[in-house]
């Protein structure tokens, strides 16, 4: 459905065990610079993949529906997996990448030696209970989720999405003190002629304002059951997270059959692989093999 850019391979090359990082929004393949380096030093085949509208992606059909859904992102994944003749990956994300490796792992464990995934957790959705609003303070750090809902928030989205997503990463990590030249690094990688669409579906599909692709229905049917992930995992989150707080262990142990690790890292925010490389690193490599 995509193109693919990969960003790094280990020394190993193909001969390596395989680790794919997946970036979330609004951020891009550099928030794994460091922690990319330090895996594959550590001889893995590291993939760095761009999410759709993101970076060099592009849609191989004009027509094809520019959604950007839980579903479709880990189908993506699957997707990559399989162009890549990759058996079995560890998969390490967070914010829209945390989802497509919890995805993947929650319906495709087979394929996944082991999971790194950030606040939320479980980045596993059913929209229908997502319909129901949550308490005032989780609805109001996600104000950025009704402004996309909106006419208005479209427009400003299209009008001025640097300013905006650059008001998102201060909102998302409120003590990370990033430079102009980080934040337009990855910034490049929205102007995708698909970025507008892409993040517009994602925000509406995930309160139930829109429907999603149809030809995902069964995948959205199997991900409201909030499948059990049964791979070994590593569940890391910023203490400092100024969008998605940390959550308590007994919140999420129930969705987990095998998590090694749950902790919270202080001094860190939203954007975790690239404010704290070396922990998401380190992670990474306790799970790989």
């Amino acid at each position: 459905m995509l193109a693919f850019s990969t960003l790094l391979t280990s020394k190993q090359g193909k001969e390596g065990p395989s680790v794919i990082l997946l970036h979330g929004f609004p951020y891009d393949v550099h928030c794994y610079d460091v922690a990319g380096e330090r895996l594959a030093a550590a001889g893995k085949r590291v993939i760095v993949p761009f999410l759709r509208g993101f970076g060099p992606t592009r849609f191989s059909s004009a027509g094809a529906p520019r959604v950007g859904q839980q579903a479709a992102l880990g189908s993506d994944l699957l997707a990559l997996l399989e162009a890549l003749q990759i058996g079995r990956a560890t998969l390490a994300g967070f914010d829209w990448g945390g989802r497509a490796a919890c995805v993947v792992a929650a319906l495709w464990p087979e394929r996944v030696r082991g999971l790194v995934t950030c606040r939320t957790a479980y980045n596993v959705q059913n929209v229908d209970t997502a319909k129901t609003p949550g308490m005032p303070d989780t609805e109001r750090r996600h104000w950025y989720w009704f402004y996309l809902n909106s006419e208005r928030g479209q427009a400003a989205l299209a009008a001025d999405r640097q300013g905006l997503c650059r008001l998102l990463w201060r909102d998302f990590s409120p003590t990370w003190r990033f430079t102009d030249a980080t934040y337009d690094r990855t910034a490049a990688a929205f102007d995708n002629p698909d970025f507008v669409d892409v993040v517009l579906h994602s925000y509406r599909t995930r309160i139930g304002a829109v429907p999603g692709d149809p030809a995902l229905d069964d995948l959205e049917r199997r991900l409201a059951a909030q499948p059990r992930i049964a791979v070994p995992t590593v569940a890391l989150a910023g203490a400092d997270d100024g969008v998605d707080p940390p959550e308590p262990l007994d919140k999420i142990a129930s969705h987990f059959a095998d998590l090694r690790r749950h902790a919270a890292l202080p001094g860190v925010g939203h954007n975790l692989p690239q404010e704290a490389p070396a922990a998401f690193a380190d992670a990474g490599l306790s799970l790989s093999g």
